[in-house]
């Protein structure tokens, strides 16, 4: 695997280039405060011949410490997120065609994991416009508000734990059951024990979440 490098002027870091005609391009989201660097432990795990795996930086600084933040979460309701999300959704979008211009992988073989504001953000992407990647991956994570259509051809797959103290893994499994009744192909993953983060049950959640979308 290459050494992981900052892609200039926009911090986003390449994990992983293919090393054979890529199939897939999977972007990773990171939560509000951190960075991508933070997902730099998982590249080994992710890499594949055929594949791009990047950690994307979110734009603005965070205003709760350090790293950075999509939108802010400084008195957010559940009135006013959806409001915030949308407000940024054209640069988010942005931030993914730019990725899939870069590599050549279009829509079709493009994977957002995100995880907390990522996926968020990953998860919002598909009830705005034309979908922007084939499959979502969504980590400790949930819609603004409930799923109101499932875009024909996008699978989405959750992975959260059942002592998430930041966003309750319920937010998970009734997207995943909403989904499935609007005809689509989610499944939710409810880890025992896991807070809010990426542990190995996680990961290994992942990777089979990335392979299944690359037809392994």
């Amino acid at each position: 695997m290459d050494t992981p490098r900052t892609e200039a002027p926009t911090g986003d870091i390449v994990l992983h280039r293919p090393t054979v005609p890529a199939r897939q391009l999977v972007l990773l989201f990171h939560g509000v405060g951190a960075g991508p660097e933070g997902f730099q432990p998982l590249g080994p795990a992710l890499a594949r011949d055929d594949r791009w795996v990047v950690a994307v930086r979110s734009p603005f600084a965070s205003d709760v410490g350090a790293g950075w933040q999509w939108f802010s979460v400084q008195g957010v309701t559940e009135t006013n997120r959806a409001g915030r999300i949308g407000e940024v959704m054209p640069r988010f979008a942005g931030t993914v065609r730019r990725w899939q211009a870069h590599t050549g992988l279009a829509a079709a073989h493009t994977v957002l994991a995100g995880f907390s504001q990522g996926a968020i953000m990953s998860l919002e992407s598909t009830q705005a416009g034309e979908p922007l990647a084939a499959r979502v991956v969504a980590m400790s994570g949930r819609f603004a508000v409930a799923p109101r259509h499932a875009p024909a051809g996008v699978v989405w797959r959750f992975i959260h734990g059942d002592h998430d103290p930041v966003i309750d893994a319920a937010h998970s499994t009734q997207a995943a059951a909403q989904l499935r009744a609007l005809g689509a192909d989610a499944r939710a993953d409810v880890l025992p024990g896991l807070g809010h983060g990426i542990d190995p049950r996680a990961l290994a959640r992942l990777v089979a979440a990335l392979d299944e979308g690359a037809g392994a």
